[in-house]
Protein backbone atom coordinates (compact mmCIF):
# COMPACT_ATOMS: atom_id res chain seq x y z
CA UNK A 1 0.00 0.00 0.00
CA UNK A 2 1.30 3.48 -0.92
CA UNK A 3 2.30 5.75 1.92
CA UNK A 4 -0.25 8.54 2.53
CA UNK A 5 1.08 12.06 2.02
CA UNK A 6 0.68 13.94 5.34
CA UNK A 7 0.50 17.32 3.59
CA UNK A 8 -3.23 18.03 3.09
CA UNK A 9 -3.13 20.25 -0.03
CA UNK A 10 -2.29 17.60 -2.61
CA UNK A 11 -2.87 19.75 -5.70
CA UNK A 12 -0.34 22.41 -4.74
CA UNK A 13 2.00 19.70 -3.41
CA UNK A 14 1.98 17.99 -6.82
CA UNK A 15 2.82 21.30 -8.56
CA UNK A 16 5.60 21.98 -6.04
CA UNK A 17 7.04 18.49 -6.41
CA UNK A 18 6.98 18.74 -10.21
CA UNK A 19 8.71 22.15 -10.07
CA UNK A 20 11.45 20.87 -7.75
CA UNK A 21 12.05 17.83 -9.97
CA UNK A 22 13.22 20.27 -12.70
CA UNK A 23 16.23 21.15 -10.53
CA UNK A 24 18.49 18.15 -9.82
CA UNK A 25 20.49 19.98 -7.12
CA UNK A 26 17.33 20.68 -5.10
CA UNK A 27 15.66 18.16 -2.84
CA UNK A 28 12.12 18.31 -1.47
CA UNK A 29 12.25 18.06 2.32
CA UNK A 30 9.66 17.88 5.08
CA UNK A 31 6.52 15.78 5.01
CA UNK A 32 3.93 17.82 6.90
CA UNK A 33 5.72 21.08 6.06
CA UNK A 34 7.32 20.70 2.60
CA UNK A 35 10.29 22.96 1.88
CA UNK A 36 13.53 23.31 -0.05
CA UNK A 37 16.90 24.33 1.32
CA UNK A 38 20.41 24.56 -0.06
CA UNK A 39 23.57 24.80 2.05
CA UNK A 40 21.41 25.09 5.16
CA UNK A 41 19.34 28.00 3.83
CA UNK A 42 15.62 27.43 3.24
CA UNK A 43 14.33 29.17 0.12
CA UNK A 44 10.82 27.88 -0.61
CA UNK A 45 8.02 26.17 1.28
CA UNK A 46 4.35 25.26 1.33
CA UNK A 47 2.37 26.54 4.30
CA UNK A 48 -0.50 24.92 6.16
CA UNK A 49 -3.04 26.89 4.07
CA UNK A 50 -1.67 25.45 0.82
CA UNK A 51 0.22 28.58 -0.26
CA UNK A 52 3.66 28.45 -1.83
CA UNK A 53 6.30 30.98 -0.78
CA UNK A 54 9.73 31.69 -2.22
CA UNK A 55 12.69 33.63 -0.87
CA UNK A 56 14.15 36.41 -2.98
CA UNK A 57 16.77 39.12 -2.79
CA UNK A 58 15.13 42.25 -1.29
CA UNK A 59 14.68 44.38 -4.44
CA UNK A 60 13.46 41.36 -6.44
CA UNK A 61 11.02 40.49 -3.65
CA UNK A 62 9.61 44.03 -3.52
CA UNK A 63 9.15 44.13 -7.31
CA UNK A 64 7.58 40.65 -7.29
CA UNK A 65 5.08 41.66 -4.59
CA UNK A 66 4.18 44.81 -6.50
CA UNK A 67 4.00 43.20 -9.97
CA UNK A 68 1.89 40.24 -8.86
CA UNK A 69 -0.19 42.04 -6.22
CA UNK A 70 0.81 39.56 -3.54
CA UNK A 71 2.21 39.80 -0.01
CA UNK A 72 5.11 38.92 2.21
CA UNK A 73 4.82 35.46 3.67
CA UNK A 74 3.56 35.53 7.24
CA UNK A 75 3.94 32.42 9.39
CA UNK A 76 2.87 32.12 13.02
CA UNK A 77 2.18 35.86 13.14
CA UNK A 78 5.65 36.89 11.94
CA UNK A 79 6.74 38.23 8.55
CA UNK A 80 9.18 35.80 6.93
CA UNK A 81 12.13 37.97 5.94
CA UNK A 82 12.73 37.77 2.19
CA UNK A 83 9.75 35.54 1.35
CA UNK A 84 6.84 36.35 -0.95
CA UNK A 85 3.63 34.38 -1.40
CA UNK A 86 3.28 32.96 -4.90
CA UNK A 87 -0.12 33.95 -6.34
CA UNK A 88 -2.49 31.02 -6.96
CA UNK A 89 -2.80 31.96 -10.64
CA UNK A 90 0.94 31.49 -11.12
CA UNK A 91 0.75 27.86 -9.95
CA UNK A 92 -0.73 26.94 -13.33
CA UNK A 93 1.94 28.82 -15.31
CA UNK A 94 4.90 26.45 -15.23
CA UNK A 95 7.19 28.79 -17.21
CA UNK A 96 6.58 31.76 -14.91
CA UNK A 97 6.79 29.61 -11.78
CA UNK A 98 10.08 28.07 -12.91
CA UNK A 99 11.53 31.52 -13.71
CA UNK A 100 10.91 32.74 -10.17
CA UNK A 101 12.11 29.50 -8.60
CA UNK A 102 15.36 29.93 -10.55
CA UNK A 103 15.68 33.44 -9.08
CA UNK A 104 15.07 32.10 -5.58
CA UNK A 105 17.64 29.33 -6.10
CA UNK A 106 20.21 31.79 -7.47
CA UNK A 107 19.69 34.02 -4.43
CA UNK A 108 20.13 31.19 -1.93
CA UNK A 109 23.29 30.06 -3.74
CA UNK A 110 24.74 33.52 -3.05
CA UNK A 111 24.24 33.16 0.71
CA UNK A 112 26.91 31.79 3.02
CA UNK A 113 26.51 28.16 4.01
CA UNK A 114 24.76 27.56 7.34
CA UNK A 115 26.15 24.74 9.45
CA UNK A 116 23.73 21.95 10.28
CA UNK A 117 22.16 22.00 13.73
CA UNK A 118 21.61 18.23 13.71
CA UNK A 119 23.44 16.36 16.43
CA UNK A 120 25.62 13.53 15.23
Amino acid sequence: MAKKNPYPHLEVYAIYEQLINEFPEVQLKGAKNPYTALNGNMFSFLDKEGKMSMRFEKTYQEKFIEDYNTTHSIQYGAVMNGYAVIPDEMLNDKVELKKHFEQSLAFVKSLPEKPSKKKK
